[in-house]
């Protein structure tokens, strides 16, 4: 069952948006559906962990933390 929603966003922003869904052959909606799968999905095996780990591996930490400092909030 599908559910509507209301975004908001720069009229232009969703202009340009509409117009490449259409060069592709699709519609906003269905691309906005596909992102929101995607965004939801949580890695099912370890390669999939490992796969999102790697696209991640430009982060660096040069910092380490105390106890205390880990444990602020």
């Amino acid at each position: 069952m599908l559910k509507n929603i209301t975004l908001s966003a720069e009229r232009a922003l969703i202009e340009r948006a509409r117009q490449r869904a259409e060069q592709n052959n699709t519609t906003l909606n269905s691309e906005f559906r596909r992102w929101l799968a995607k965004y939801v999905e949580v890695p099912q095996t370890t390669s999939d962990l490992v796969a999102l780990m790697n696209r991640f591996s430009y982060v660096k930490n040069e910092k380490t933390f105390t106890r205390d400092e880990l444990n602020e909030r």
